[in-house]
């Protein structure tokens, strides 16, 4: 009979963390989307827009892997005004060989957090400045947070502003990361106002309308916009994308589908075949990254299945260095 290690976020959480490590395997994961023979079907997706809800599901096998994850990945975006959080769901891990399951991860969304904070810094390890300083987040949700925690281990953070809605929200979130980071974060009233000469730009939201304008932009900053995952979001005026100097994509097919770029391409503003790198390419040295201090920059990050692949298999890993028991 074939073991299978059941985990939930309580027992995840305290040995898959946002470290060097965990954004090193997600730069190894796009690396292979760019190099390597992956099979990523199309994302998964239910609709339910009543309840403002969503069940994304997605997949990827790597080759050199030994296994493959599947996840299923709800966000219901009204759950905070129930107390209840907005993302939920869960990873299975089986094996590339014989497709059995090797591990169910009962993590609530946990994973599908810390891979998307690293996908950010990997971003941000290619595009952003060296000598970044200044970070803003538009969102001060659980990702906002994350990112914020992501970009510190991959450039000089020293300070950050954060922007929401809920201004109240947005000052607890300040509040909460001064005191984690070690450095000072501040709420703003407007998200000009919190962009305004930051180096690193990071959009957490589920918006679906522009928070982010193109006329507020600046030589040398770099976004990350990280909430579009669906083709009814839109965090980024789509004359950003045509104003920006580099446009990188995590997965181009996604994002001419349900990213950023998609909104540019139904506006006009971008050809629909118009050829852009991604972050995989970057990473693999087949294309170019930031090539001036002064360049603006946008990375589109919709979120891909080898991501999920890819923590799933370091969360086995490293729950198997740990002796962590098979379910019985």
């Amino acid at each position: 009979m074939p073991q299978i290690r059941i985990l939930t976020e309580a027992e995840l959480r305290q040995f898959v963390t946002l470290d060097v490590e965990t954004i090193d395997a997600m730069e190894a994961a796009f690396a292979a989307l760019a190099t390597k023979a992956v099979a990523m079907p199309p994302i998964m997706r239910l609709d339910i827009p009543e309840h403002r809800g969503e069940v994304d599901v997605k997949t990827a096998y790597v080759p050199g892997l030994s296994g493959f994850a599947i996840k299923v990945s709800p966000g219901f975006f009204d759950n905070p005004k129930l107390g209840l959080p907005s993302v939920n769901g869960l990873m299975m891990l089986l094996s590339a060989t014989t497709g059995l399951v090797e591990a169910l991860f009962l993590d609530n969304g946990y994973l599908t957090d810390v891979r998307t904070a690293a996908a950010g810094a990997v971003a941000a390890r290619h595009l952003a400045r060296r000598d970044a300083a200044t970070a803003a987040s538009l969102g001060a949700g659980v990702q906002a947070r994350l990112q914020l925690e992501a970009l510190a281990l991959v450039r000089p953070i020293r300070q950050a502003r954060i922007w929401a809605r809920d201004f109240a929200r947005a000052e607890r979130a300040a509040a909460d990361l001064s005191a984690t980071l070690g450095f000072p974060v501040t709420a703003r009233v407007e998200a000009r106002e919190a962009i305004e000469g930051a180096d690193v730009v990071v959009t957490t939201t589920p918006s679906e309308t522009p928070i982010l304008l193109a006329d507020w932009l600046r030589p040398g900053q770099h976004v990350t916009a990280m909430g579009s995952d669906a083709e009814h979001k839109n965090e980024i005026d789509p004359a950003a994308v045509a104003r920006a100097d580099l446009y990188v994509a995590d997965s181009l097919k996604q994002t001419r589908r349900l990213g950023e770029l998609h909104h540019a391409i139904a506006a006009g503003l971008v050809s629909p075949d118009t050829a852009f790198p991604e972050l995989g390419a970057i990473v693999a040295g087949l294309a170019a990254g930031r090539t001036s201090p002064d360049a603006i920059t946008i990375a589109d990050l919709t979120g891909t299945g080898v991501q999920d692949t890819a923590i799933a298999t370091l969360a086995h890993a490293r729950a198997g260095d740990r002796g962590t028991p098979f379910a019985t």
